[in-house]
This record gives C-alpha cells, sequence and structure tokens, in this order.
C-alpha cells in the first residue's frame, strides 16, 4: 500500500494547483499563485516526493532561498534527511554572515548566509520556487560557491519560459517540476 501511495504521489499532475493571476502585480504580468498546492496536503507531499526525485545522490545539504524556497527546501531536507540552510536577503542573518552582491535590472541587491553553516566541499541542492530570470538563482549559487560548496544541482517547482532564467545558470544542472 504504501508504494501505491507514493507512486500516485509521483505521478499527480501539479499544474492544477497553480494559480495564474493576470496583470498582478502590474498590467501585463501573470502571477503564478502556489498557495492552491500549498494548502492542500496531497499535492504538497507530492510536490515534495517530485522534487526529492530531482536531488542527485550524495547531496548533503538543501539551500532554500527567500522566501518561498524555505517553504519547499525544509520540507525537502526534512523529507530527505538532508540538512537546511536559508539564503536570505541582506540584514535578516545575525553576523557573521557571507554575502553576495549582484545586479538588478535598476540597481542591486544582496544575498546572505550565516558563515560557517556550510562546509568547504558540500554537495548543496538550491532550491526556489519559481526561476524567471534566473537572478537571484544565481546569486545563490554564487554565494554558496563562494564559501567552497559544490552547488550539485538547482531545483525549482516552476519555470517560466521565455524569460531566459537558465541562460543565467548555464553550465550549472537544473532541474524544474513544471514550466509554464
Amino acid at each position: 500500500m504504501e508504494n501505491a501511495t507514493s507512486t500516485s504521489l509521483v505521478d499527480l499532475d501539479l499544474r492544477g494547483y497553480i494559480r495564474d493571476l493576470p496583470d498582478y502585480p502590474s498590467a501585463g504580468i501573470t502571477f503564478r499563485d502556489i498557495t492552491p498546492l500549498l494548502v492542500a496536503p496531497q499535492a504538497l507531499s507530492a510536490a515534495i516526493e517530485q522534487l526529492a526525485a530531482l536531488v542527485p545522490a550524495g547531496t548533503e545539504l538543501i539551500a532554500g532561498m527567500e522566501a518561498r524556497g524555505f517553504i519547499f527546501g525544509a520540507a525537502l531536507a526534512q523529507h530527505m534527511g538532508l540538512g537546511f540552510v536559508p539564503i536570505r536577503k541582506a540584514g535578516k542573518l545575525p553576523p557573521p554572515v557571507k554575502s553576495f552582491t549582484y545586479d538588478l535590472e535598476y540597481g542591486q541587491a544582496t544575498v546572505e548566509l550565516r558563515d560557517g553553516t556550510v562546509s568547504p566541499g558540500a554537495k548543496v541542492v538550491l532550491l526556489d520556487d519559481v526561476l524567471a530570470t534566473g537572478g537571484t538563482a544565481e546569486a545563490g549559487a554564487e554565494l554558496l560557491e563562494q564559501v567552497g560548496a559544490e552547488v550539485v544541482r538547482a531545483i525549482f517547482l516552476l519555470e517560466l519560459a521565455g524569460l531566459s532564467g537558465r541562460e543565467r545558470l548555464a553550465g550549472r544542472a537544473v532541474s524544474t517540476l513544471m514550466v509554464l
């Protein structure tokens, strides 16, 4: 019976749990709302099972990007018996921290992680909910590599087609559960 449940979770189509909100937060943008997936226990469990299937053998840590990468990253790490490390926006973690600043279209942003939370040589999966332009994911990967980690894969619940996120992550293994 346990295998039947596991198989059905792996096969569950999660697209029906993603709500499209046209013209939000501004005209011409379609926001992909994952809230319906989060409130449906079977869908959330299926998402974690499906994400787990993408994690390479030998992975030691899951690094989740703020904020929704925390939701899936912590659940995935717990499910797989791995550690979890949050990558946060600047100023959200107590010192000492390691940081990486990256360029935005109009300015800069910084991501941080607590110094000493990732050992040099650690095999880490970077996880976030959405791959859009790839800027935040690229910054997270660069930060992890800066502290000596090996980013073995970047994993996303969904990828927004046409925004070239994969191009920003060129040379890194990238997996997504769905492309919209």
